[in-house]
């Protein structure tokens, strides 16, 4: 019985990840379809074909720069002038290329995330305030703590998380493709006990990737929940100084400094337990990331 029960957990646990995945894409829908369905979506449409036309165009530039590396310094070399300088001016071209785009595409990005952050505020503000939905939320409790706090602090970390997300995870698959062709080209077949591995370079930089990958996601995922706890930690702490400033008279009128004080050490005491949690959390997580980092430098020469 006890085996049963270990096998049946894992696949309980990829079923409740499986929910919360689908759960969170129905949400993220749910908050990005009204700005891209609102009058201005031909606007953060456009804007948003051109951030990924140019990263694209960047992921290109680079493909050139690895094949304009190889060609330089075979150049070197061989102590070839006319090559070398041929490479040079065709570096300044590529350099100034990526410039323009990396600059661009950054600019064209904060300009859609302001778009995007004046229509969403406007619609959370318009919402909250009709039909007293601001006071029905108090006397609902704990629903939604800190509206303020999500209204101008978390809805830019959505939309500049939800961009960065979509368009670098875009720009991250168009560079896979790019380097799987080029090692493809380079790796030649490894045999090992008669077994024949083709384009071997390029099994072995993904098996070094995805064991980064799980590494970090399982090491570093705490993280989420603990950075979010801060941010709610914070956002308390501020609105019972707030509140303390807003009723100083008050406070002053019944000798209440002694009981706020109290207060205000028992909210910022959670900001700094939370903060302890986060710098041990990032310690393991430097950690690996500091590993892997160095370990990428012979790797690759190993292989």
């Amino acid at each position: 019985m006890n085996g049963t029960s270990e096998l049946r957990e894992p696949s309980h646990q990829r079923n409740l990840a499986i929910t919360g995945l689908r759960q969170l894409l129905r949400d993220a829908w749910a908050m990005t379809y009204p700005y891209w369905s609102s009058e201005d979506r031909w606007a953060a449409r456009g804007l948003v074909l051109a951030v990924v036309g140019l990263n694209l165009g960047i992921v290109y530039i680079n493909v050139l720069l690895n094949k304009w590396n190889n060609a330089f310094y075979d150049a070197l070399q061989a102590k070839d002038y006319t090559v070398f300088l041929h490479q040079v001016i065709r570096f300044s071209w590529l350099a100034g290329l990526f410039i323009v785009f990396a600059v661009y595409q950054f600019y064209l990005n904060q300009m859609l995330q302001i778009r995007w952050r004046r229509w969403f505020t406007d619609h959370f503000l318009r919402t909250w305030l009709t039909d007293g939905a601001y006071y029905r939320m108090q006397l609902e409790g704990g629903a939604a703590d800190n509206p303020d706090q999500r209204v101008s602090e978390d809805v830019p970390l959505f939309i500049s998380s939800t961009l960065n997300v979509a368009i670098g995870g875009m720009r991250a698959v168009g560079t896979l493709i790019a380097v799987v062709a080029i090692l493809w080209g380079l790796s030649g077949t490894l045999t090992i006990h008669s077994i024949r591995f083709p384009g071997y370079l390029v099994w072995t930089a993904l098996l070094y990737a995805l064991a980064g990958t799980w590494l970090t996601d399982r090491i570093g995922r705490p993280l989420v929940r603990l950075n979010f706890e801060q941010q709610r930690y914070e956002a308390d702490f501020r609105f019972n100084l707030v509140r303390f400033r807003e009723n100083a008279e008050g406070v002053a009128l019944y000798h209440g400094e002694a009981d706020e004080l109290r207060t205000f050490r028992e909210r910022f005491a959670s900001i700094v337990r939370n903060w302890w949690g986060i710098m041990r959390q990032q310690k393991r997580l430097t950690w690996l990331t500091a590993g892997y980092s160095q370990a990428a430098i012979i790797f690759p020469l190993i292989v």
